[in-house]
């Protein structure tokens, strides 16, 4: 048997679940709340390359930006614009690019189009919305691989990106250790409790012995904001 021995082998076993739940236990936040898959059963996990998108500027105008050029393969793309989802920033060659390069996945804080070319090709794709209006002329790319703040949560180029049917967790990459071992904890608890419940005990009775009310406590002091 092959022991997973890679941050990125030990994370792909990981339901975003558990690793939430070990997130809350360090008081490290990294769950993107109301960023969905755009299509069940779909799931990835690799290192950052993050990207930020700004309103168009007139006065300085950019594009919508050419970064996959640059996105190692493996690689999560993460895109924050902001949570917008009045136009997109994207679309059905960035897919086909992304798929061809071997980009791991694209999470979007915002909203992409051309569906049917992402469901075409298969590729990991989770998203605010989903909208056809085009970012060309109405948003910019501001930067890439900086640290962006979505949802309260900093994602750094190279943190993990897990995401599954569930949503999107980040991990810190300087955390991953921890997270990983009280997340690998967590669902062996929980695979406990359920065998207790199968071989006849109750619910109340297993949670209790196997302490699942507090598998998320948190253990350690807040973090403090980076940014």
């Amino acid at each position: 048997m092959t022991i997973a021995t890679t941050p990125r082998d030990r994370l792909s076993v990981l339901p975003t679940a558990s690793l939430s739940d070990a997130l809350d236990a360090l008081r490290l936040p990294g769950s993107l709340h109301g960023i969905a898959p755009l299509r069940d059963g779909t799931r990835t996990v690799g290192p950052a390359f993050t990207v930020a998108y700004q309103p168009v500027d007139p006065d300085h105008p950019g594009t919508v930006g050419d970064f996959l050029d640059d996105v190692e393969t493996g690689s999560v793309v993460v895109i924050d614009n902001a949570g917008r989802t009045d136009c997109t920033v994207w679309g059905g060659i960035m897919t086909r690019t992304a798929a061809a390069r071997g980009i791991a996945g694209t999470v979007i804080h915002g909203t992409c189009r051309d569906v049917p070319s992402i469901l075409d090709v298969g590729y990991p794709m989770w998203s605010t919305a989903r909208f056809m209006r085009t970012g060309k002329d109405r948003v910019q790319l501001a930067a890439v691989q900086v640290p962006l703040l979505a949802d309260g949560v900093v994602i750094r180029p190279g943190d993990w990106v897990c995401a599954d049917d569930d949503g999107v967790v980040i991990v810190p990459a300087e955390r991953v250790d921890e997270v990983i071992e009280i997340a690998q904890r967590i669902e062996a608890t929980e695979e406990a409790i359920t065998a207790a419940v199968l071989a006849g005990s109750t619910l109340t009775k297993a949670r209790a012995a196997h302490g699942y009310h507090a598998l998320q406590t948190p253990t350690a002091q807040p973090a403090k904001d980076p940014l």
